[in-house]
C-alpha cells in the first residue's frame, strides 16, 4: 500500500514525488511517456516572474514566481542561471513611461531578489544593439533566469527516488477504482497493480480526460488547452543577452541564445483542441514567429532557416479570457475524496505548486524543498583537466557534482568509452541508462541533452543501433 500515487511525470509530479518522498511518505509516480516527455520540456527554458503577467494584474502569481526564481536558482545552480533580457522600446505598442513602470514593479515585487535589476540603455552604444534595425533607439535590460526544463523534471525524479518513491516511466495508468475512503486501486498496461491511499492527477494537458477514462465516480473539470511552439534557427547575434520583442497583436515573443550556435525564438499562445499526443508546429505558427522577430532584426529569417521547432500543450484553468495569451499561468489545487487533480501551473512555480499540494494532502507545513539542493547542486569539484572544453562546460551545466558519477575512476578521454560525437562519451549514456531512466536515443539527444542539434545522423543511426545491443 502507497500511501501517495501520483499520475503523470512531468514537473509538477515529479515535484509532488519529491515533496512527499522527502516527508517519508511511500510515493509511487507512473507516466505513460519519458518523464518530462511532453509539456515539461516543450517549454521556452525560462525561470521568470512573468513581466507580461503584470499587465493582467496578476500580481500574486508574479510575486510568487519571483520568489520561486530566486529558490530554484538556489537549489539548482547547475542547470538554472541568470540571463539578461533586452526589450528594445517601440512606442507604437506601449508607452516608455509603462514600460520603466512594470520594471521597476518587477524589481520589487520580489522580496531578496540576487538578480541585477532593471536599466534603460541607449541601443547605438551598446552590443545589443547591433544586429537590430537601425530606427530602434532605446531599450530596456532586465534580469531573470534560464534552465535546462527536462533536467528539472529528472533531477526531481532523482532525488525522490534516493528518498524511496517508486518512479515509472513508460507506464501508463489503465484504471483507478476507489476502493473505500481510503483505497485506490491502480491498474497499468505493463506493471502489477497497486493500491493506494491518496491518488494525485498531475497529468497536465490531459488531466480532464484522464477523469473521464481512468478514474472511476468523480467529476469532470474544463481546461483550456493552449499550444505554445517554439522554431530554433543558426544564430542571429553573437552576445549571450535574450530579447524580449513586442508584437504587434500585444504579444511578446523571445529570441535567445540556445546551445551555443543556435536562437531558439518563441512563443505562440494557440488554442488547441485535440490530442495532445499529436502536435506539431503549423506553418503559420512559424510564420508568426518569423514575423515577430524581423520586425526587429536586420537579418530576416524564414521557415527555410529553421533547423528544429517543437510544440507543447499548456493545461489553463478555463476562466472567460478571449484571447489565449491572456488565459492565467495560475494554478489550482482541487482534493476531494482521495483524489487531488492539478490544474493549471507554469514551470516557475512547480516547486510552490508540490508544496501547497503536499501541505494538502498530510495537512502539515513540513516544507522543505525550497532549501535542499537537487542532485548535483551542491558545490562540485570538477578539475578535470583532461577533459575537452566543451565536454567540461556542458557536464558542469547539465550534471553539476554529478558528472563524478559519469567519469568515475577515468583518467583519461578513452577511458570514457566510444565517442558517439560530440563529446558524447558511451560512459554518459551509461550513466543516463543506470540513473536517470533513458532508454532511446531521443531520450538522451532531447530528453536529457540537446546534443540531438548537433549530432549528424550518421551518429545519430550510430546511437541507437548500439542501444539496441547493449
Amino acid at each position: 500500500m502507497y500511501d501517495i500515487a501520483i499520475i503523470g511525470g512531468g514537473i509538477n509530479g515529479a515535484g509532488i514525488a519529491r515533496d512527499t518522498a522527502g516527508r517519508d511518505l511511500k510515493v509511487f509516480l507512473c507516466d505513460k511517456g519519458d518523464l518530462g516527455g511532453a509539456t515539461s520540456s516543450s517549454s521556452t527554458k525560462l525561470i521568470h516572474g512573468g513581466l507580461r503577467y503584470l499587465e493582467n494584474y496578476e500580481f500574486r502569481l508574479v510575486r510568487e514566481a519571483l520568489s520561486e526564481r530566486e529558490n530554484l536558482l538556489r537549489i539548482a545552480p547547475h542547470i538554472i542561471w541568470p540571463m539578461r533580457f533586452v526589450l528594445p522600446h517601440n512606442n507604437s505598442l506601449r508607452p516608455y513611461w509603462m514600460i520603466r513602470a512594470g520594471l521597476f514593479i518587477y524589481d520589487h515585487l520580489g522580496k531578496h531578489t540576487t538578480l541585477p535589476r532593471s536599466s534603460g540603455i541607449n541601443l547605438k552604444n551598446h552590443v545589443v544593439g547591433i544586429p537590430l534595425k537601425g530606427h530602434l533607439q532605446k531599450a530596456f535590460i532586465y534580469s531573470d533566469c534560464w534552465v535546462q526544463d527536462s533536467r528539472l523534471v529528472i533531477l526531481n525524479a532523482m532525488d525522490a527516488k534516493s528518498n524511496g518513491a517508486s518512479i515509472n516511466p513508460r507506464t501508463e495508468c489503465i484504471s483507478a477504482t476507489k476502493e473505500s475512503s481510503d483505497e485506490w486501486t491502480l491498474k497499468f498496461n505493463n506493471h502489477e497493480d497497486i493500491k493506494s491511499k491518496i491518488l494525485v492527477n498531475a497529468t497536465g494537458p490531459w488531466a480532464s480526460s484522464i477523469l473521464n477514462r481512468c478514474i472511476s465516480n468523480v467529476k469532470n473539470h474544463s481546461l483550456r488547452l493552449v499550444k505554445g511552439s517554439h522554431i530554433v534557427v543558426k544564430k542571429l547575434f553573437d552576445h549571450n543577452y535574450a530579447y524580449l520583442f513586442q508584437n504587434d497583436d500585444k504579444r511578446v515573443v523571445f529570441a535567445i541564445p540556445y546551445e551555443n550556435n543556435f536562437t531558439l525564438i518563441g512563443t505562440t499562445d494557440v488554442d488547441f483542441d485535440g490530442n495532445p499526443d499529436e502536435i506539431s508546429v503549423s506553418p503559420e505558427e512559424i510564420d508568426y514567429l518569423c514575423s515577430a522577430v524581423n520586425k526587429y532584426f536586420k537579418n530576416h529569417i524564414s521557415e527555410d532557416d529553421v533547423v528544429w521547432s517543437y510544440s507543447g500543450v499548456r493545461p489553463l484553468l478555463d476562466g472567460e479570457a478571449d484571447d489565449a495569451q491572456k488565459v492565467s499561468r495560475d494554478y489550482s489545487l482541487e482534493c476531494e475524496g482521495g483524489l487531488l487533480n492539478i490544474f493549471g501551473g507554469k514551470i516557475t512555480t512547480y516547486r510552490k505548486l508540490a508544496e501547497n499540494a503536499v501541505n494538502i494532502i498530510t495537512g502539515d507545513n513540513k516544507s522543505w524543498t525550497a532549501t535542499k539542493p537537487l542532485p548535483g547542486g551542491e558545490e562540485a569539484n570538477l578539475n578535470y583537466n583532461w577533459l575537452p572544453e566543451e565536454v567540461s562546460y556542458r557536464y558542469a551545466h547539465s550534471y553539476g557534482a554529478l558528472a563524478n558519477k559519469i567519469i568515475g575512476s577515468a583518467k583519461s578521454v578513452n577511458d570514457l568509452g566510444e565517442d558517439f560525437g560530440c563529446g558524447l562519451f558511451e560512459a554518459e549514456i551509461r550513466y543516463l541508462i543506470a540513473n536517470e531512466w533513458a532508454q532511446t536515443a531521443d531520450d538522451i539527444l532531447f530528453g536529457r541533452s540537446k546534443l540531438g542539434l548537433h549530432l549528424s545522423k550518421e551518429n545519430k543511426d550510430k546511437l541507437s543501433s548500439w542501444l539496441q545491443n547493449i
